[in-house]
């Protein structure tokens, strides 16, 4: 923990380095600077801020690694305590099974090895078994057999650790970003709409009577969030390697199928087609500007996106960008008419995010790139799109199925709708 807590020091430290560096870099680029020096300057950003990034992956790298070694180191303590003479535990273990928590897998383990014979078992053994699957617990399985099958987790003295990398999904299943509804159930929910954005007052001539033509009646919509179902297939893994590794399989796998669904949940609702799946909000977005190439996006063009959107929806708390990561570097380089760069940087020691024209972005890896006819750029009041939960993500286990293998699988229900189709434009390259 303390090598950890230096290395995250360290990081921190170089970050907040590299943050100083490329602000004087951007600083001394001024209009009267002549090109060579401001290409320079220019590249020595870029090449920075490519440093940050990695800077940032690396945090974050350690830290999910910190939280994942703290919970095996917290699940063996707790290990160490129930074997102490006296425990809980102590007293109710099988001679073959010293130590182990009385918990499903060490008495299916145990039903296994003694050839299925349930008379092998002591009376709270045997209602475990009976029990099933406990909640609090997941459990999964691959083969060590080979390394790429999940090998490479067997302790050896030359590696006890494993290095897992992920890609970002994206935000559109944070509630921070989006609007969020939470349901038990799957019946469809009914959302009503209404457009009145063209509505206004007329002038009145004393004493005239009232129009009462019907022709300015407010007109109602209605949209549907259904609950489409998605799931990860299951992974199978073997009893030998439940056994033999160094992780609990079970919880590295279910880490790996949540973020499976994260990735899938992200991009159904970003892309989705709205036939019989959520429609997507790239999907659900109205044009707001076309740009003049189909390879670049200009400044001006994110100028006018902005201003495509009524200024109503431009002051919610949900506004904002959202692009692809390749995208966002094509924008930093992007500079307005007095040579000033639109993406402005943030503080990380304030904790302020990076802007672009001053609202903010997130990043989003299922948005498209930009490439002929792509819609690469969404903004908007991202708090009119509904994302609508049934529940929680569910992983689950097989253990008899498979027996004498494991098997688990990752399943998901939800839906997402815009509501509100003037409240999110995007820019759609030529």
């Amino acid at each position: 923990m303390e090598a950890y807590m230096a290395t995250l020091t360290e990081l921190q430290e170089k970050r907040g380095r590299l943050v100083t560096q490329a602000r004087e870099a951007l600083n001394e680029i001024q209009s009267n600077t002549d090109e060579a020096r401001s290409a320079e300057l220019e590249s020595r950003h870029d090449n920075i801020m490519a440093e940050f990034d990695q800077v940032e992956r690396n945090i974050e790298r350690e830290e999910r690694q910190a939280a994942l070694e703290a919970r095996f180191e917290e699940r063996a303590r707790k290990d160490r305590e129930n074997r102490r003479p006296g425990s809980k535990t102590e007293d109710r273990a099988s001679a073959s099974d010293v130590g182990d928590a009385l918990s499903y897998r060490s008495v299916f383990f145990k039903f296994i090895a003694s050839g299925a014979d349930l008379a092998a078992l002591e009376p709270e053994e045997r209602a475990v078994l009976k029990a099933g699957v406990q909640a609090a617990d997941e459990y999964r399985a691959q083969s060590s057999a080979t390394g790429a099958a999940g090998g490479y987790t067997v302790p050896t003295e030359l590696a006890n650790e494993i290095i897992k990398s992920m890609k970002a999904w994206g935000p559109m299943y944070d509630p921070g970003v989006s609007t969020e509804i939470n349901t038990s159930s799957g019946a469809v929910i009914q959302l009503p709409t209404i457009d009145d954005t063209s509505g206004t007052g007329f002038a009145h001539t004393q004493g005239a009577d009232l129009v009462d033509d019907g022709s300015v009646d407010a007109v109602f919509g209605q949209k549907q969030l259904e609950a489409y179902v998605f799931d990860t297939k299951f992974i199978k893994f073997s009893f030998e390697l439940a056994q033999d590794s160094i992780f609990n399989m079970e919880a590295l796998l279910g880490s790996l199928l949540g973020e499976r669904l994260g990735r899938v949940a992200n991009a159904q609702l970003t892309t989705g087609t709205g036939s019989s799946a959520p429609n997507g909000v790239a999907t659900a977005s109205t044009l707001g500007k076309t740009g003049a190439s189909a390879t670049a996006i200009a400044s001006d063009e994110l100028i006018d996106l902005v201003h495509s959107v009524d200024p109503a929806y431009r002051t919610a708390p949900k506004v904002g960008f959202q692009f692809n990561d390749t995208t966002l570097a094509a924008i930093r380089k992007l500079k307005d008419g007095q040579g000033n760069y639109l993406w402005q940087m943030g503080d990380v020691t304030k904790g302020q995010p990076g802007t672009l024209l001053s609202y903010r972005y997130t990043i989003n890896q299922a948005v498209a790139s930009i490439a002929t006819g792509n819609k690469s750029v969404l903004f908007g009041d991202f708090g009119k799109y509904f994302v609508r939960k049934v529940g929680s993500p569910v992983i689950g286990v097989m253990r008899e199925r498979f027996w004498p293998n494991l098997g688990i699988a990752g399943y998901i229900r939800f839906d997402g709708e815009l509501a509100d189709t003037a409240a999110i434009k995007h820019l759609k390259q030529a």
